[in-house]
């Protein structure tokens, strides 16, 4: 264990659920501290956990700099982080959650550049999926290269589709859940390696708090059609009152599995799951953003800078335990 005079400095960027679960994920590590909190908000609105812990603005990070190890960046895929990542990778050692499969390779080009220039390291995309999934779909195409893999996501609640139906006219509120068909899994789970369509692989489930004077079945047409998003899964959608959606939908669970089903000849099928049942997404998340922080820190010392992927890391890395440790207990 790193002593805690040696403890890793840690700023946590943005103050939303992301960065409240890093701040708890931290306390848990007893190698780490968080630094300061930094925030686009008035700082003096924000109230930490840590009663003793800073909280400052945005504009201040520069001048920090020698007091911060790794950055922990706790913005939304979709307008902060495509920006921030590359400005701090500069200057900063960190980590993000950038979730946005398919502007991957042009997002770790950016953080690429500038960690190189800056001599910093810089890890994108931690997180269970991107993350946590990803390593276990490369394990099992490694392992069984003749074989298909199957990622299932739910029972949870998605941020992004739940916010899609707050759009619609004439919703006041609710909420939607991403929920895996379970014949699908079973049959993904026998070994079989069914070629299953979108509609076969998950279901939708909204809770709809109406607007007053909305009209239900046009709501629902709305949502059940809406491209992209709905339009090509079964989707079911419950009207509901906003005391039960306050007191039934408030929390975040999630979740889901990985499947690799494949042949090591031709008679024996092996089957490999990783699975994951979350009460909370985004603390889940940040704790993983904070084991893949204190390997960023070894990394930077190691010379290894540059922007990395959960790939480039070895497992050894993320625990707060010596290799000597690791292979005594654990191995």
């Amino acid at each position: 264990m790193e002593h805690n005079n040696k403890a890793i400095r840690i700023g946590i960027v943005g103050y939303g659920n992301l960065g409240r679960g890093v701040e708890a994920a931290v306390a848990k590590n007893p190698d780490m501290v968080v630094a300061g909190i930094y925030t686009r908000r008035d700082p003096a609105s924000l109230k930490p956990l840590g009663t003793a812990t800073r909280v400052h603005g945005m504009d201040s990070l520069l001048a920090h700099k020698d007091q911060l190890d790794v950055l922990v960046l706790c913005g939304g895929s979709k307008d902060d982080l495509p920006h921030q990542s590359p400005e701090l990778a500069a200057h900063f050692c960190l980590v993000d959650s950038f979730d946005t499969h398919a502007r991957i390779p042009e997002h770790f080009a950016k953080v690429d550049a500038a960690a190189r220039a800056g001599q910093t390291t810089a890890l994108i995309s931690a997180g269970w999926d991107p993350g946590m999934f990803s390593i276990n779909r490369v394990m099992g195409e490694a392992l069984l290269p003749d074989g298909a893999t199957y990622t299932f996501w739910g029972k949870g609640l998605s941020q992004g589709h739940s916010d899609a139906i707050r759009r619609v006219e004439g919703v006041a509120g609710g909420v939607q859940y991403t929920i895996p068909v379970d014949e699908a899994v079973d049959q993904v789970r026998s070994g079989v390696r069914p070629q299953l369509s979108t509609r076969q692989k998950h279901r939708r489930e909204c809770h709809v708090v109406l607007a007053e004077g909305a009209n239900a079945e046009t709501v629902r047409q709305t949502i059940v059609e809406m491209p992209h998003y709905f339009d090509e899964y079964d989707t079911t959608v419950h009207f509901i009152s906003a005391e039960e959606l306050a007191r039934d939908h408030g929390a975040m669970p999630h979740g889901g599995f990985v499947i690799r089903s494949g042949n090591t000849s031709e008679q024996n099928k092996q089957v490999v799951e990783y699975r994951l049942q979350l009460d909370s997404n985004p603390e889940f998340t940040s704790s993983v953003l904070v084991a893949y922080a204190r390997a960023v820190h070894r990394m930077r010392a190691m010379g290894q800078t540059g922007c990395k992927t959960v790939f480039d890391v070895a497992p050894g890395l993320l625990s707060p335990k010596s290799a000597e440790q690791l292979r005594a207990e654990l191995l």
